[in-house]
C-alpha cells in the first residue's frame, strides 16, 4: 500500500498553538516502524492549475505570495509563511497521489495528512488552507474524462463518494459540491461542534455530544446503506478523523480505540465489497496526549493495509496468478 507524507514541510507556529504539528512526523515514524509493508513516498506539490479546479485564482495567488489578509489568516488559524504555503500544496498533492494510486490498481492508498475539509473555494478555515479532497475529486474526474472517447454519448464523469468521518462537519467540501450530482458528500459529525454554521452535505448525520461506539456504528451503518441507495461511486475518499476518539480535546464524542477500529473496518469493508478503490486521508486529531492520536491513526493504517492486501489478492486471483 502506498502512503504519502509531507511532514518535513513544518509550519512554524507560535508557542502554545493548539494545532498538533508534531503528530505528522510521529505518525510517519510509527507507520515505518510498525507497518513496513506500507510504502512511504513524499507527497508532490499540487499545481496552480490543479488548485484552480476548486479554488479562486486570487486566493491561490494570495497564499503563494503572502498577501493573504490578517483576517483571512485568523480564520484559517495559521500565520502565513512560505512553509505554510508549501505544506498546504503538499497536503493536497498527497491526496491526489493517493487517489491516483488507488484508481490505477492499488485499490487502497493513503495520505498521512489531508482531510482539509473546512476550506471553501474562496477562503480557508479551521486549520485548512486548500481543500485537498475537493481538488483531488475534481482532478480525478478530469483525468478520467480525458481517457474517454471525445465523441459519442458514452462520456460520463467519474463518480466520487466522500465519506467524511471527522468529528467536524466538512462544510467547505459540502459547499464546493452543493450542485454537483457526480460527487456525493456524506458527513458524520458532532452536532454541536465546529463549524457552528453548517453547510448542507448530500447526507448529514449529526451526533450528540458523548456519542459512544454502538450508537456511532449504528448511525454509520444506516448512512452507508443510504449512500448505497442514492449513489454508485467509482472512487471513495475516506476522511478517517481521529478526533471522534474519547481522548480528543476538541471532539466531544466518546469512541473507544476498538470502536474506531470497527469504524475503519466498516468503511473499508463496504468499499472492498463493492470493488471501489479508496483513498484514505487523516483529518483531525487533537488528543490530550499526542501519543493517543498517533496510536489511533496508526491503527487506521493497519486496517487499511489489511484491505489493500486483500485487494491485491483479489486482483491476482482475477488475473489467474
Amino acid at each position: 500500500m502506498l502512503a504519502y507524507y509531507a511532514d518535513h514541510f513544518v509550519l512554524p507556529l507560535p508557542e502554545g498553538h493548539r494545532f498538533p504539528m508534531a503528530k505528522y512526523r510521529l505518525l510517519r515514524d510509527a507507520v515505518a516502524s510498525a507497518l513496513p509493508e506500507v510504502c512511504l513516498a513524499q507527497a508532490p506539490a499540487v499545481t496552480d492549475g490543479e488548485l484552480a479546479l476548486v479554488h479562486d485564482p486570487g486566493y491561490i495567488a494570495a497564499i503563494a505570495d503572502g498577501t493573504l489578509s490578517v483576517a483571512a489568516q485568523r480564520e484559517i488559524g495559521f500565520p502565513w509563511s512560505p512553509a505554510m504555503a508549501e505544506r498546504a500544496r503538499r497536503s493536497v498533492g498527497g491526496t491526489i497521489a493517493a487517489c491516483r494510486s488507488a484508481l490505477s490498481g492499488g485499490g487502497v492508498a493513503a495520505n498521512l495528512a489531508g482531510g482539509t475539509h473546512h476550506a471553501y473555494g474562496h477562503k480557508g478555515g479551521g486549520f485548512c488552507v486548500f481543500n485537498d479532497v475537493a481538488v483531488a475529486a475534481r482532478l480525478m474526474q478530469a483525468e478520467a474524462m480525458r481517457t474517454q472517447p471525445r465523441h459519442g454519448t458514452g462520456r460520463k464523469p467519474l463518480r466520487v463518494a466522500i465519506v467524511d468521518l471527522d468529528v467536524h462537519q466538512g462544510n467547505g467540501t459540502a459547499h464546493v459540491f452543493r450542485r454537483d450530482s457526480s460527487v456525493f458528500t456524506l458527513s458524520l459529525h458532532g452536532e454541536k461542534n465546529f463549524p457552528f454554521r453548517k453547510e448542507a452535505s448530500d447526507l448529514d448525520v449529526a451526533l450528540p455530544d458523548g456519542c459512544r461506539d454502538d450508537a456511532y456504528l449504528e448511525a454509520l451503518t444506516v448512512a452507508l446503506h443510504t449512500l448505497d441507495q442514492r449513489f454508485d461511486p467509482d472512487l471513495v475518499i475516506y476522511l478517517a478523523g481521529a478526533d471522534v476518539h474519547e481522548g480528543d480535546r476538541l471532539g466531544r464524542l466518546k469512541l473507544s480505540a476498538d470502536g474506531m477500529e470497527a469504524r475503519d473496518r466498516q468503511v473499508l469493508s463496504w468499499a472492498h465489497a463493492k470493488g471501489v478503490p479508496l483513498a484514505m486521508v487523516m483529518g483531525g486529531g487533537y488528543g490530550r496526549r499526542i501519543e493517543d492520536t498517533v496510536a489511533v491513526q496508526l491503527n487506521s493504517y493497519r486496517v487499511a493495509l489489511s484491505y489493500a492486501q486483500a485487494w491485491g489478492c483479489r486482483a491476482r486471483s482475477k488475473g489467474g496468478a
